[in-house]
């Protein structure tokens, strides 16, 4: 799905970012737990390096806990990287990310330099939250919508540790076209810059795939069809989202499966997996490949033409020609 929503502030954010990092010791990227892949921003990852970072796998409560348990294990392959899984509704919980900050650094720790952190994250996914909850009071705006912090902040936690706050961001272009989906799904990306429809026939089809019990017990139906057309029909009909002569309306009953997945009341759903993701990423670079090898077979072409043999023939014969004649002259000048 093409998702054309990529406001100013966020390439404003991005270039804050980037000027502030280095006096940053630990970043502290919040993902939502659903999407880990997908909410985690790649232009961040290329800004960090190695530089230490805890990943908090926000809105716990709403994901497979299982799928959950695996993305952690998964992430923590990568080097500098702890996990912090949980979600805004422990708060005391959450407060332990500070000290998992000091353990990251314990030669700073030790010392009395202040600890510079550093949270960022895509729209909607608890940022603002988390920043009040380690704050212990209301400095950041919270609400359930995309794009709500706006500016850069720098805030005083106390105990030797300052927080950088930055606007949640997107990046320009998804690679993965899956993501697009999942960010929708998720609430991530505002409303209006998607197709409910859209994205309720994405997430269908995926859910009577990976979570068809859930479906069956939320929408009361005996069986889930194969298809998403077809379990979406059934859906209308148990909510009453038809039109005049029992027509199914698609968008209603599309926006009810939204609204329904955001807020887990079908149950507690992870939208990708770590092995999805490597065999999604698997794809994209088989893909890339293959575009990298036909734009060289295109150059190619361009460079002989549309030469018809009898013509590759002469032309060859005339580079031939070409570099015979050089050749000669160069042996006339070294004789002279």
């Amino acid at each position: 799905m093409a998702v054309h929503w990529y406001p100013g502030h966020m390439h404003k954010a991005q270039k804050e970012i980037k000027e502030v990092l280095p006096q940053v010791d630990v970043l502290i990227e919040v993902l939502d737990a659903r999407i880990p892949y997908s909410s985690e921003n790649p232009m961040i990852a290329e800004l960090r390096g190695d530089k230490p970072c805890i990943k908090v796998l926000s809105k716990t409560d709403l994901a497979d806990p299982s799928v959950t348990a695996d993305w952690q294990v998964h992430l923590e392959k990568e080097r500098a990287v702890k996990t912090f899984a949980s979600t805004t509704d422990e708060p005391a919980k959450m407060k332990q990310i500070i000290e998992l900050c000091r353990k990251m650094l314990p030669e700073k720790d030790a010392s009395v330099k202040t600890i510079n952190t550093m949270i960022v994250g895509i729209p909607n996914v608890g940022k603002s939250t988390l920043i009040n909850i380690l704050a212990d009071r209301v400095i950041a705006k919270t609400g359930n919508e995309a794009a709500v912090t706006k500016n850069q902040q720098r805030i005083n936690l106390g105990n030797g540790i300052t927080l950088f706050d930055t606007p949640g961001i997107l990046w320009p272009k998804l690679e993965n076209p899956n993501s697009g989906y999942r960010l929708a799904s998720t609430g991530a990306i505002k409303d209006t810059a998607m197709e409910y429809d859209d994205v309720g026939f994405f997430a269908a089809d995926y859910l009577i795939k990976a979570y068809p019990e859930l479906l069956k017990d939320r929408y009361k139906l005996d069986e889930i069809p194969d298809t998403e057309i077809e379990f979406l029909e059934l859906a209308a009909a148990s909510r009453g989202a038809l039109r005049k002569g029992a027509r199914v309306n698609f968008h209603k009953i599309c926006e009810v499966l939204i609204n329904e997945l955001r807020s887990g009341q079908i149950g507690r759903i992870s939208l990708e997996t770590p092995k999805m993701i490597t065999a999604e990423v698997q794809q994209m670079a088989e893909v890339e490949a293959k575009k990298a090898a036909d734009k060289e077979k295109r150059k190619e072409r361009f460079k002989t033409g549309s030469l018809t043999p009898d013509k590759k023939d002469r032309k060859e014969k005339r580079e031939s020609d070409r570099a015979a004649q050089s050749a000669r002259m160069k042996k006339q000048n070294r004789r002279k």
